[in-house]
């Protein structure tokens, strides 16, 4: 089960938390609205129900956190598991799935990271560990850095530390415009993605489910939920820029995870482990970019062991 819960991020932008997990049962006189809602994520929602609920608040909390153009669901298998022993919740982004996509919104690093200051404070999670993939590694590491009394532990899912460039952003700007949009079905955003994308190098079927997951049917077809442009303007915050000064200032334990065939090269993975003070490093056989997605097993072996070791 995933419950909805609405949390107020920078500049006031709405934004989607995902609790997973069947949570205590409570007074609604007491805690006010609730749902219960199936993990496909509905449009139900609830105002911080449980924030100070004694269960919850003993439950190591975990924050999960999506990459560009990615959404909470897409950490459903491991927030299931995690919610066994654990509080999970996943964060949709402002500008990604359920959150508020504001035209005018701040989409800059700083907003980012404040959104998830926001959300472990008002959801009551903190001390947390962060487990963010790529651009919510990045912004999981800016938190970290900025408010060590929030964080226990970081888990770093194929994300770079260096300045991927001019060119980097030239080519997402010219690959978003290739996309064949509107899709007529989501079988052909499964095909493309997975097959027919002249980024993908052989079959990916767990690719093409990862980009079904952010699609949404409209009256021409399947379209993002997210608006391109603004996935522009977030990356363009950081593609510039590398970011190792501020992974030097991650006090706590930090778990830096790449696939082998993923977009993080092993070198630049282990300087990473280097340079945090308390760094450790996994790999992931067989899996590229989306680790947690295209070997679940082999990343929950990967990241269990770190877990068991900083929630104690």
């Amino acid at each position: 089960m995933a419950r909805r819960i609405d949390v107020t991020g920078a500049d006031g932008v709405r934004l989607a938390a995902w609790e997973f997990g069947d949570p205590p049962k409570t007074d609604p006189a007491k805690t006010g609205p609730q749902s219960i809602i199936p993990a496909q994520f509905s449009g139900a929602r609830a105002e911080h129900p449980q924030v100070g609920h004694p269960a919850i608040e003993r439950a190591p909390g975990v924050l999960l956190l999506h990459g560009l153009m990615g959404r909470a669901s897409h950490w459903a298998s491991t927030a299931r598991w995690l919610s066994e022993r654990h509080r999970a919740v996943a964060l949709d982004q402002r500008g990604h799935g359920q959150s508020d996509k504001p035209p005018q919104a701040s989409f800059t690093r700083e907003a980012y990271v404040e959104d998830a200051e926001a959300a472990l404070e008002q959801l009551g999670l903190a001390p947390t560990v962060l487990i963010g993939h790529a651009m919510g590694a990045l912004t999981a590491w800016q938190l970290a850095a900025k408010r060590p009394d929030l964080v226990r532990g970081v888990v770093i899912c194929d994300m770079r530390a260096s300045a991927l460039g001019a060119a980097s952003q030239r080519e997402w700007a010219d690959w978003f415009k290739a996309w064949p949009v509107p899709f007529a079905t989501l079988a052909d955003v499964r095909k493309w993605f997975g097959e027919d994308d002249p980024w993908v190098e052989r079959p990916n079927p767990a690719r093409g489910e990862f980009y079904a997951e952010v699609m949404h049917e409209c009256a021409d077809g399947w379209r993002p939920v997210f608006d391109p442009d603004q996935m522009l303007k977030s990356r363009e915050t950081w593609v510039y820029d590398a970011h190792w000064e501020e992974l030097a200032q991650v006090r706590c334990p930090a778990l830096v995870v790449r696939g082998l065939d993923g977009e993080l090269g092993r070198a630049e993975a282990q300087e990473m482990v280097r340079v945090l003070p308390r760094g450790e490093y996994a790999e992931v056989a067989d899996a590229g970019h989306l680790v947690h997605y295209d070997q679940p097993e082999a990343w929950r072996a990967a990241i269990e062991p770190f877990l068991d070791a900083v929630m104690v």
